[in-house]
């Protein structure tokens, strides 16, 4: 629920937590940013540490099926959390229904088939839309529908509320429409009150981490950028790591 703005917001006591931005494709950033990780982790006395993803693992980077298939393994240094993100959400859909191949196109989603071993104008030609996903569909691991499937909405720890997007203003964190916590922005954006907890998302891309009292955006651009961003809380704390150094 809305409330005062938590100026003190805190991660439960022991836990070291990273969170982490849109990944787009960037399998290479996200290798680099495991070894940052890796590194952080020697840094202070902690009891346990997590990673929780934020969404947004496939499309317009060059290498969506590495994320996935890395996520999927759980191949990072710490237990891992993997939220839905809008993209992840749009690529389910198209793959039920070839209609939606310009809408999956528009997100970025032809570099993602490539990734997968198609080719999108070859399968057109050849036969449509229908063509492109069937192709996409021989190409795409079940193990791989399976993960994006299981992908959770959010998650909430201490002081904290994790999403891909954001929330709306008003409705208590426990009752959020899983659609706006994929594809919210402006209402939420603009928002200047407390949503009950800080709210740490992605989804509208900034050159910098937006640190502010009621959210953290971590989306800084990565599959353009070469800047794929962490934040790490404990206890109070906040800092951040990134690939871009």
């Amino acid at each position: 629920m809305t409330g005062r703005t938590i100026l003190n917001a805190a991660a439960p006591d022991g836990l070291r937590i990273y969170a982490v931005g849109d990944i787009h494709g960037r399998a290479d950033l996200l290798a680099r940013l495991g070894d940052l990780v890796a590194a952080d982790l020697r840094r202070g006395d902690y009891d346990e540490a997590l990673t929780i993803f934020l969404g947004d693992y496939v499309d317009r980077g060059l290498d969506s099926r590495g994320v996935v298939e890395r996520l999927r393994l759980a191949d990072f240094p710490t237990p891992i959390i993997t939220l839905r993100g809008n993209h992840e959400d749009a690529m389910l859909r198209y793959l039920d229904d070839p209609a939606m191949l310009d809408q999956f196109a528009a997100f970025g989603g032809l570099t993602t088939l490539a990734s997968y071993g198609v080719d999108p104008g070859r399968e057109m030609r050849n036969g449509g839309a229908p063509a492109v996903l069937a192709a996409f569909l021989a190409h795409f691991p079940r193990a791989h529908r399976d993960f994006l499937e299981k992908t959770e909405y959010s998650a909430e720890f201490g002081d904290y509320f994790f999403c891909h997007a954001g929330v709306r203003p008003h409705v208590p964190l426990e009752r959020q429409d899983p659609q706006d916590l994929i594809w919210i922005r402006y209402e939420f954006l603009n928002y200047r009150g407390a949503f009950g907890k800080v709210v740490v998302h992605g989804h509208t891309p900034h050159a910098h981490v937006e640190n502010l009292e009621n959210r953290i955006n971590l989306d800084t651009h990565a599959f353009k950028s070469g800047r794929l961003t962490a934040v790490v809380l404990e206890g109070e704390g906040r800092r951040f790591i990134d690939t871009a150094g």
